[in-house]
């Protein structure tokens, strides 16, 4: 049992209410398991739909600026990953499915390992190796909060929340069971230790010049 797992429920160990609290517990999670089931039975390709705490989250429309980082990082790992033959880039509807939680980010990476395991049918992934996340007002809460947490402690190896207004990224890379934020910035470059010699100008996530330039730079060789 990890360290975060232990200190979750050393409180409750002490508890003289441990026997009722177990059972509300696996009643709980029985009850999620049905709403799970349902949820994947009732998904539908023209939505962008996760399952988080129990819940079904529907997502509305993205803003044309939120779209347009996601697709340009998106172009820059996409094309780096093939080139160098690293594993698989995924985005958008791409259902990540967590022990308790269903995500849908907006870019991940699969490692060579977990990408040898997807096949053409594939509709629910594995962790990814690498997530990231651009911020809208709608889901900022949820990419820091639940989301964070989860990527956090289940073997995600890096984390990327990108900021589309301010044009700012943070990484957080992990350091045992924890993520560290290793950068933030919207100048000079970012690396990705996950996605070996992956570089490119943090510029080039948010301006169509900047993008193109280091795209041709994958391209040159």
């Amino acid at each position: 049992m990890n360290s975060v797992i232990e200190s979750a429920i050393e409180p409750l160990l002490h508890s003289p209410l441990l026997p009722e609290i177990a059972e509300t517990l696996q009643s709980r999670v029985r009850e999620e398991s049905v709403r799970r089931r349902k949820f994947y039975e009732e998904l539908r390709d023209d939505q962008k739909a996760e399952f988080i705490d129990g819940h079904v989250v529907l997502h509305s429309p993205a803003r044309d600026k939120h779209i347009a980082v996601r697709q340009n990082l998106e172009r820059l790992l996409g094309t780096y990953v093939s080139l160098q033959e690293l594993g698989k880039v995924r985005t958008d509807k791409c259902l990540c499915v967590f022990p308790r939680n269903d995500y849908e980010p907006d870019v991940v990476f699969f490692g060579p390992e977990k990408a040898a395991g997807l096949a053409d049918d594939t509709m629910k992934f594995p962790v990814p190796d690498f997530v990231v996340e651009v911020l809208s007002e709608s889901t900022e809460d949820r990419d820091r909060g639940v989301k964070f947490e989860d990527y956090e402690s289940h073997g995600v190896a890096e984390y990327w929340i990108i900021d589309a207004d301010a044009e700012v990224v943070e990484q957080y890379l992990r350091r045992g069971n924890r993520f560290s934020l290793a950068l933030k910035s919207g100048s000079g470059e970012i690396a990705s230790p996950t996605v070996p010699g992956f570089r490119i100008p943090i510029r080039a996530l948010f301006h169509p010049a900047d993008n193109l330039a280091a795209l041709r730079q994958f391209m040159s060789g």
